[in-house]
């Protein structure tokens, strides 16, 4: 099963925990800046994602969303 993950880049405040929950090196945060001048994660290795959630229960800024792909 293969799973969309969507990151608000806008509303992270690169706090980073989303990163450090994924067991999986998912996700990685950028060198580039929102406009609010934070860092954000970005998926680098979607194929290993699980879709376990955790990234996006661990959001306190509720950035990031998994959805099912339709196959």
């Amino acid at each position: 099963m293969k799973f969309t993950i969507t990151i608000d880049v806008e509303r992270c405040k690169g706090c980073d925990l989303c990163v450090s929950v994924c067991g999986r090196d998912v996700l990685a945060m950028t060198k580039l800046l929102n406009s609010r001048g934070d860092h954000y994660p970005e998926t680098r290795n979607a194929a290993q994602c699980t879709g376990c959630q955790q990234c996006a229960l661990i959001c306190p800024d509720a950035a990031i969303e998994i959805e099912t792909e339709d196959a």
